[in-house]
Order: structure tokens, then sequence, then C-alpha cells
């Protein structure tokens, strides 16, 4: 069991190095690159009087919006008086990185690149410092009124020489100012509610100020990561029945707790724990894990590692070299792409996690691989019963996303209603309707550019009269075409890639 802890405390920590990185410096990895100049998206913590200038903020749990805390709230099962809860708040402090050259007269002046006689040419960058506080705290403390303790960073600088007398390279950080309470409220017998909340207690030296002349004082990239002794965390996503109602009243703001470590084999009859959770600015299903195949952090989740790794590959040696002076971190993934094993390259090119039994073709229709194995197949007009009602493009539904196994999106949309756009019969023989939710202010966008969510027809309930469905929606650029594996989108997921 131990050995089970361990490895399932190192998986999760992998998964929060790629939080406190997701978005830290996105390819082409070069300092002239637009989106490069725009950064620092997710979890950041600024000086209250700067983001209230214009009003409260609202509270969500999406941490790419700007607050002056997090706080995250979920369930704790407690095995006797004993038990300690171990948290872990992390974040990124801003460091600014300014080249200075030597004058003819011993005078250092700021300039934005360098180059050295050896050759190599130097940039100034804005680069973070990861910062840790852990706190050990014993569960009977937390229910007599919790803790409060500092979490940030002083100021500093540092100086560092340039070849040949050429100049230096000078790192500045603002101080950090923040604060995490870690408090709990008693729910029933060996069951409470375990609330961190953290704060950026700074001042703005100008409220009126720009972001970026604020973000010296941020924490960026803020996540939790909980673990203990004699404690197991509820799911937020997944939670036993009977806790259930207790879920409901957890309110989490700017952040999404979910469990971590590998999920336990075989599962759970009812509801998920795990002894490890990780509070992030990035919505996460329960156990989260890196794919083994990845090779290395390339900061950038929203991609695929095999896409990323070949886009670099062919960067030119210009294009290189700008990278290799905006951050040490890139030159660090050039390094790898450059020396990829040809073996691991291949491991990227796809990887089947599980293989279900693939039923037979409906009686009378031709599977797809055959000639003419789409014909009959029109998802803008095909129609599915559900609960004795026909459903296909432009019916009216209320989505009912399953309970096990859905993800975090599912849960945002449980009880939302919304259009069904077409109807995708799968090569396994399954059913899925692509919907537009109705309250989404780009939906019809979204229907015109063919980005759906999808759900299976047991996910939905009807809203309209048995019969034929209603007019469908605006008209697609593309004509619709039966989904195949290699496109078919993650169920209840949006599709990202029209």
């Amino acid at each position: 069991m131990a050995n089970r802890v361990g490895e399932g405390c190192e998986q999760l920590g992998a998964v929060a190095d790629a939080v406190l990185y997701e978005g830290y410096l996105l390819y082409p990895y070069r300092r002239s690159s637009a989106k490069n100049r725009v950064r620092w998206q997710f979890g950041v913590l600024l000086p209250r009087d700067w983001v209230e200038r214009d009003g409260p903020v609202t509270p969500g749990i999406s941490g790419s919006a700007d607050s002056w805390y997090q706080r995250t709230e979920c369930l704790l099962r407690a095995d006797g008086d004993d038990a300690v809860v171990r948290v872990r708040v992390r974040y990124l402090q801003m460091q600014h990185k300014q080249l200075e050259a030597l004058d003819g007269d011993g005078r250092h002046r700021p300039v934005e690149s360098l180059r050295t006689p050896d050759g190599v040419t130097h940039l100034s960058f804005e680069e973070a410092v990861p910062r840790e506080t852990e706190l050990v705290l014993p569960l009977a403390e937390l229910l007599r009124g919790g803790r409060t303790v500092p979490v940030g960073a002083p100021a500093g600088a540092e100086y560092e020489p340039l070849p040949s007398g050429a100049g230096r390279t000078v790192r500045r950080r603002r101080e950090v100012r923040a604060e995490t309470t870690v408090l709990a409220e008693p729910l029933a017998p060996g069951l409470c509610r375990l609330r961190v909340r953290t704060e950026n207690t700074g001042e703005a030296t100008d409220p009126r100020a720009g972001r970026g002349a604020v973000l010296g004082q941020a924490l960026l990239a803020t996540h939790t990561l909980l673990a203990g002794e004699a404690v197991e965390f509820v799911s937020l996503i997944d939670p036993p029945a009977a806790l259930a109602r207790h879920v409901r009243d957890c309110r989490n703001a700017f952040t999404f707790p979910v469990l971590g470590g590998a999920p336990p084999v075989p599962a759970d009859g009812d509801g998920a724990t795990a002894p490890f959770l990780l509070s992030a600015p990035i919505i996460l299903p329960d156990h989260p894990q890196v794919a083994p195949e990845s090779p290395g952090d390339l900061h950038d989740a929203a991609e695929i590692d095999e896409i990323l790794t070949l886009r670099t590959m062919l960067l030119t040696d210009e294009e290189k070299a700008e990278a290799r002076a905006t951050d040490p971190r890139a030159a660090r993934i050039l390094d790898r792409v450059e020396t990829l094993p040809e073996e691991a390259f291949a491991r990227l090119h796809g990887t089947i996690r599980s293989m279900a039994p693939v039923p037979g073709p409906a009686p009378g229709r031709p599977v797809w691989w055959q000639e003419h194995g789409d014909d009959g197949l029109a998802p803008a007009t095909d129609t599915v019963p559900v609960g004795g009602v026909l459903v296909g493009g432009g019916s009216r539904v209320r989505l009912r996303p399953r309970g096990r196994g859905a993800d975090a999106q599912d849960m945002f949309l449980d009880g939302r209603t919304a259009h069904v756009a077409a109807v995708f019969h799968d090569v396994d023989g399954s059913v899925h309707l692509a919907v537009t939710v109705d309250d989404d202010p780009a939906a019809e966008l979204h229907g015109w550019y063919g980005r759906f969510h999808y759900f299976r027809p047991d996910e939905l309930e009807p809203l309209g009269p048995a019969g034929a469905p209603g007019p469908p929606g605006p008209p697609r650029p593309q004509a619709p075409r039966p989904a195949r594996p290699a496109d078919r989108p993650e169920r209840g997921r949006s599709d990202a890639r029209p």
C-alpha cells in the first residue's frame, strides 16, 4: 500500500508541474512570437485593489480569470483523531531578465539584446521562479478554527556576468505578498469540509496601471496539492451517493479540485475517493496523468506532443537561435527534440489505452470501410428514438450526462437545454448527437462552423412531443459526415478544432 501511495504522489507531482508551467512558454518558443507577449493566463492572483478597481470579481471555477484569491472546498474523510492534512501551495513568481551592456566608461546600460564575442545572442525576457509552501496541520486544529500562514516570496536581484566582459544579466523580482488559510467544518462523524483559501494581500503600486505593470506582484499558475495521514478525499465529479448533497454545497472559486494518483483497479462501486487531491486553475478529470509516451514538458498542453515536436523540428536555424536566447527552458526543449530517439518519436504517434468489443453493423447497413459504406447516412436529417420521441436536427433537449465516468464539463452542462444539430453513427455501432447549448452566446457561431458538444441518446431528455424533429440549425460550411475513430471528439467535449 505504501508503494502505491508513493507512486500516486509521484504521478500527481508530474501533473502539478505540468499545471505550474502550462502556458509558461508557447511554441514557437521565441520572444518575438505574439502569443509569448501575452503570457500568464492561468491561476493569476493579483493585488485586490487592482483586480477590483472596477468592481468585485465574479467567482467561478475558471482559473483563466484574474482574481485576488483562490478558494478550494472539498470533502475529507478522517480515520481517527490523529489525522493530519498536508497542504502545498505552489505558484510562479515573475522574474524580469534584463541584459545590460558594458559601455566604454565602465557603466552598464539596459538593452533588449546582446551578442557576446562567442557568437551567442542573449535576449531580455520575463522568466519565473517556482515557489512552494508546505503546511502539515493536525485535523483537530483545523476543526478548532484553522490556521493562516504567509506564502509570499521576497523581492530579489541576481547579477550574472556575460562572457568576455560584454555586459551582464540582471534578474529582478518584486515582492509577492500572500497568505493561505486552512480550516475544516465538521459535517458528520469522520467527515468534514476542508477549505483552503489563498489570497494576494499586496497593494498595487498603481491600481490604474496596465496588467503587465502589476504581474510582478502576482502569484502565477497558483494551485494547491492536498494529501495527509489517515485521511482520504471525496471526488466532486463522482462522489458516493450518500455524500452527493455535501458535495453540492462545496464552493470553489477560480480553481477546481480533482482526485490525484492512479485510479483504483478495479474501480470501486459507489463513488470515488483517493488519498491525494489537486486543486488547479485548469479543469481536469479525476486522476489526471501525464501520458507515459510524452518525452518531456512542452509547456503547451492544449497541443499534441507529436505535432509540437514536428513543428519544433522544422524551425529554421535562426528561429532556433532566437528560442535558445529567449529562455533556458526553450533551449532544453530544442535539445530534447533534436536528440529524440526514433523509437521515442514513434511512440508519440497514437496509443490505444483500452479496447472494447465492437458490435457488428446494424442489419441491412454496410460497414463504413466497404465501398459506399457511408451511403444512407445523413447526420443533419437522421433521427434516433429517445424515450419514445424521434430526436434529430432541430430537436430541443435537456442534457442529462451519465453520473459515473462523466468529465468536469458534463457537470456544468447537466440540466441545461440545447438543440440537436446532427446525429452521428460511429463505427462501433454507437450513436452520438451533436448539440449546441441554448444559453451559450456563441451557439449560433458554433453551429455555423461545427463546434458541438456530443452526447449519447440516453443522456438526453426530449423537450418536444413525439414525432419528427424541428427544422435543422444554420448550415455548416461543409457537409457533415459519419464520425470515424480519428475524428470523433470525446463524448461531452467540445470539438475545439473544426
